[in-house]
């Protein structure tokens, strides 16, 4: 009989394709998004994550069926749903009824009845059971795009305008990216017109197709729904080069080389400057020696690998960038060699606190309490590679400090313990152990290890510091 293999993979760091159609969905302004869920199980994506990431207390356009046992067992959603819709009729605003994966688990698919009785709600099938998060929101963006515009020819091009496709609740950081992506366009004398979903209506979806050029915000998502508008369309940047080149790119789509070409050399003497500063600085012979390790969604993994080894010479240990992530051999990456820096989510944080490491943690992702609203902390554009090197060389003057020795206002008394001999092989194993430690501490995390090690060795009677004894102290 062949043997089974199964994977477990701890702490999901995504949600269903449900969290996704909700936090894209009631991004728009005009919309009220009703949940065919059970009592309670929207209350994570109304509540708890928009708490501890968006900070907003909960989505006032959401509001479930609330399926009991008896709509679960036997008479399904449908009477329930048909409450709720002449409740908020009255409200104005366009109603949208999402399926969650309890709903989807007794087939209740709203699509005829609503098309029979109420043709101007539209149901949305979320597929929670057998998509992510992401793939979620990519195609509950193109689902609105197919859904609210109508066929026919494409209007008139305006030019000068770009809009953006991908902000929408939950996302990192999103606030600050796309306040820098927005600066990046307007320095070369374009206009933003929409920011879809945010900031966005159902009445706009079709207006999309008037901007001359489209940026998507996010590798994970955003790009079916561009290609559904027939614009040209652009990845937003992160790092120097991808920044230099986007700035390029929208001047060639929209005729606007010259004054590209000029916004390029605005950054260089303006935006940029703190970066060359700490290049010619001291700080950048720490550069070389950095080493970080990365666990974050695609666009944020990917684009801190480039910036910061591919651009900046740090050396990156690892990264994780799939929305599945194997959070055991993540966490086995850690225990083998301990990063100075770990750009990740708060699974990641928790594992650093399991092995006592001395690791600096940079949030770079959800799931996580870390807020992200304020409009100066971008890791895209150039405002994001000052930003994020600002951060890393703040953090290794705060490592410095740490290490300094503490005066204190009366000395340590002299302690006359004897010297305990080192094995040969102890003194290997100390130094493949010290080498795991971040760079910069290696020097106090060897000393320290070296004090506990001679310790335990006088308390229990040892003559000699041995590997065995070393392996004890983790």
């Amino acid at each position: 009989m062949a043997e089974v293999m199964t994977k477990t993979i701890r702490d999901e760091s995504t949600a269903s394709a449900f969290w996704g159609a909700v936090n894209t969905f009631c991004a728009l302004d005009d919309v009220h998004v009703i949940a065919d869920a059970p009592v309670g199980c929207y209350n994570l994506v109304g509540v708890a994550v928009m708490d501890y990431t968006d900070a907003i207390p909960y989505l006032e356009n959401l509001t479930p069926t609330s399926l009991t046992e008896k709509e679960i067992g036997s008479s399904g959603s449908t009477g329930r749903l048909q409450e709720i819709i002449r409740e908020l009729q009255p409200e104005g605003k366009r109603l949208l009824v999402v399926s969650s994966a309890e709903s989807e688990m007794i087939g209740s698919n709203h699509t005829a009845m609503l098309k029979q009785h109420y043709p101007d709600i539209h149901f949305f099938n979320s597929n929670s059971l057998g998509e992510n998060e992401w793939t979620g929101r990519d195609r509950a963006l193109a689902w609105l795009c197919t859904t609210f515009i109508e066929e026919g020819p494409a209007p008139p091009v305006e030019p000068g305008t770009v809009s953006i496709i991908g902000p929408t609740y939950g996302c990192f950081n999103s606030p600050s990216d796309l306040a820098e992506i927005k600066r990046l366009i307007a320095g070369c004398g374009l206009k933003v017109q929409h920011v879809y979903p945010f900031a966005s209506s159902l009445e706009e979806i079709a207006e999309l197709r008037k901007s001359e050029v489209v940026v998507v915000m996010y590798k994970e998502f955003g790009q079916q729904a561009a290609e559904l508008l027939g614009r040209p369309f652009i990845q937003a940047p992160f790092g120097l080069k991808e920044t230099g080149n986007f700035i390029e790119e929208l001047g060639r789509l929209t005729g606007r080389e010259e004054e590209a070409a000029m916004f390029i050399r605005e950054e260089k003497a303006t935006t940029l400057k703190p970066v060359w500063d700490l290049w010619r600085g001291p700080q950048s012979e720490w550069f070389p020696t950095v080493r970080f390790g990365v666990a974050a969604d695609a666009t944020y993994a990917e684009g801190l690998k480039r910036f910061l080894a591919d651009e900046m010479g740090m050396q990156c240990l690892f990264c994780h960038t799939s929305p599945e992530t194997d959070n055991n051999k993540l966490r086995e990456s850690l225990q083998k060699e301990q990063p100075q820096f770990m750009f990740g989510r708060m699974p990641d944080k928790i594992y650093l606190a399991e092995l006592d490491a001395k690791t600096r943690f940079i949030p770079a992702g959800f799931p996580g309490p870390i807020v992200r609203r304020a409009l100066g902390t971008p890791f895209m554009g150039h405002a994001g590679t000052v930003y994020l090197l600002q951060e890393i060389v703040n953090a290794l003057y705060d490592t410095l400090f740490n290490f300094l020795p503490i005066s204190r206002s009366a000395p340590e008394p002299i302690r006359n313990e004897p010297e305990v001999p080192w094995t040969a092989e102890a003194n290997k194993v100390l130094e493949t152990i010290v080498s795991k430690a971040p760079f910069i501490s290696q020097i106090s995390f060897g000393r320290e290890l070296r004090k506990k090690a001679e310790a335990l060795a006088l308390k229990e009677g040892h003559t000699t510091v041995t590997p065995e004894l070393l392996q004890r102290l983790g």
